[in-house]
């Protein structure tokens, strides 16, 4: 059989896609012996990517994701490798392509928070209009959790037995770092803080301000993601609690929410709030094992794969109680209501203050991460392409 996947977003480590399209084709190439692939690619990743095997082909394509020449463009390199199924790694399908598909879906956050790009009414209706298409046609729909198929349930009214929910994995390079605590280089005698900020901004190629221990987060800087509440509860924790911490912003600043900037600049926090910009994968577990306490303020996650990542390298994690974070990081994280900024702060406090409860968290994320493998997705997406082939 041949089964074609899009991989249209791989390479791009900057999104969790991208990192999802890349285990699955590690997977599924490394487990399957007898289909055949064809892998569709964008010209910036077609040289890079390495073919394992002869039954596997890739095939260039200058269709970008939410364009007009994905919708009108790529669904005429599809017809030509003649397919008996496509997987369509995100709900972008072509409207156009009408053989047997299945798609993953990540989440519905722009039903939830729309964003700056969807401000156009064009655009509302024509995410919406591919979305309902990507679903309705699919034979199958794989879900990255339960929370995102009880989504894809109420908001396009697809029966349940149409979803399979297929959790993620975390990668190996995230786990705990046993020098990432312990003094060496030219730094003076126990002077974690100074070692910190030497490793980091050696590590990502800047020069970072890092003075005190610190609490992280990454990810985009979205309004679904709640910095602005995250930044109120650092004040909170500085100001009520008088803890005495410094706060690392993973990510990207994005100017079309600049009222992140604006809430720690009103606060008086300049100081305390460390920006590193993008954090490669490669530097990302540092980061993780350097912190004293990862947070979680979003309002909305379709997985939540960076509590498990945090959790592999043994740093104790403090969720928002919304979406998939419970589904997916269970009894490892203490939880609090994204909309309460007092109610974080307060959280943050008990377990930096509680080692007990610090330490049980801990050991409490070693044994959540042992649920999630990227093999395991991978032979679950096998048995789906098995299944709907033979359909």
């Amino acid at each position: 059989m041949k089964i074609g996947i899009d991989a249209r977003m791989y390479g791009y480590a900057q999104t969790g896609i991208g990192n999802y399209i890349r285990h699955l084709l590690k997977s599924i190439f490394e487990l399957d012996k007898e289909n055949n692939f064809v892998v569709f690619l964008l010209s910036e990743e077609f040289d890079n990517f390495k073919i394992p095997n002869e039954r596997i082909k890739k095939v260039k394509v200058s269709a970008k994701w939410y364009g007009w020449k994905e919708q009108f463009l790529f669904p005429i390199k599809l017809y030509q490798e003649k397919l008996d199924l496509m997987h369509f790694t995100h709900f972008n399908s072509p409207v156009l392509y009408f053989k047997k598909s299945i798609v993953t879906i990540h989440d519905v956050t722009p039903l939830h928070f729309p964003g700056h790009k969807m401000k156009s009414l064009i655009r509302r209706i024509g995410f919406k209009l591919v979305f309902f298409s990507s679903v309705k046609k699919a034979s199958k729909i794989i879900a990255v959790s339960g929370n995102t198929k009880n989504d894809i349930v109420n908001y396009f009214k697809i029966k349940e037995n149409k979803i399979k929910v297929i959790y993620e994995g975390v990668d190996e390079q995230f786990r705990a770092i046993t020098l990432a605590r312990v003094h060496f280089l030219d730094c003076k005698k126990n002077d974690l803080n100074k070692i910190k900020s030497y490793r980091l901004s050696r590590k990502l190629g800047t020069e970072l301000q890092i003075t005190k221990p610190f609490i992280f987060y990454t990810g985009v800087w979205r309004n679904h993601k709640n910095l602005v509440g995250l930044i109120k509860a650092f004040a909170i924790l500085k100001n009520k609690y008088k803890l005495n911490y410094q706060l690392v912003l993973g990510g990207k600043e994005d100017p079309y929410y600049p009222e992140v900037r604006e809430t720690w600049q009103k606060l008086g926090l300049e100081k305390d709030i460390i920006r590193t910009g993008f954090i490669d994968q490669e530097c990302l577990p540092l980061f993780y094992n350097e912190a004293e306490l990862f947070v979680i303020p979003s309002f909305y996650e379709g997985f939540g794969l960076i509590g498990l990542e945090a959790m592999a390298c043994g740093i104790p994690v403090v969720s928002s109680n919304t979406t998939s974070l419970p589904e997916i990081l269970g009894e490892a994280a203490i939880y609090f209501n994204p909309h309460n900024p007092e109610e974080m702060a307060e959280k943050m406090k008990l377990v930096l203050t509680d080692k007990k409860l610090y330490n049980r968290l801990r050991e409490n994320g070693f044994r959540q991460i042992r649920k999630y493998s990227w093999e395991r997705m991978g032979e679950e997406t096998m048995r789906v392409y098995k299944k709907n082939i033979e359909y």
